[in-house]
């Protein structure tokens, strides 16, 4: 029975045997090594990378949006700029606009006194024209009338004149009297 026993014992699959451990550690040891060697300083270098790269990202795009709001504030300065130009553009061609419509009645009021006086001229000279054909025509009329009623012929110049201005004068004194 020891036998059976030492031969369980030998064959328990629960516990391996002593060198199986010994060369199974060495085994985890030369790769524990060669990972602590040569695997994990490249992961380390390729983090350190990506982690440079993120942060130099980072860091750029920070200077991009710093230039960004630069360009934005610059942009909006000259906007009011040009806004405040167009105002003062308005406002200038609005009081130019004034002057001119300004400058432009005073010519229409000149020229419309100058037309009015223009017609005060003509009428007076129509009605000076009138008058004297009147006159004249008066006077013809006038003679010829007296010559009839004192049956005789009033064909002298003189004569004709005198009858006629005191006829005429007769006719204003009766016109200013009424």
């Amino acid at each position: 029975m020891n036998e059976v026993n030492l031969a369980a014992e030998e064959l328990n699959p629960l516990l391996p045997h002593t060198a199986e451990i010994i060369l199974s550690a060495a085994v985890f040891l030369l790769l524990v090594l060669a990972v602590a060697k040569f695997v994990a300083p490249r992961f380390e270098k390729a983090y350190a990378d990506r982690t440079a790269a993120i942060e130099g990202g980072l860091q750029a795009a920070e200077t991009k949006q710093a230039e960004a709001d630069a360009k934005l504030a610059e942009l909006e300065r000259q906007l009011a700029e040009a806004r405040h130009e167009a105002a003062r553009i308005r406002e200038e061609a609005r009081e130019q606009g004034a002057a001119i419509v300004s400058e432009m009645r005073e010519q229409a009021q000149a020229e419309s006194s100058r037309i009015v006086e223009a017609g005060k001229a003509q009428i007076e000279a129509e009605r000076q024209q009138a008058v004297t054909s009147l006159r004249a025509e008066v006077g013809t009329l006038a003679t010829g009338l007296a010559g009839r009623i004192v049956g005789e012929s009033l064909e002298d110049e003189a004569r004709q004149s005198r009858v006629v201005e005191r006829f005429l004068a007769d006719l204003e004194s009766a016109g200013g009297a009424r």
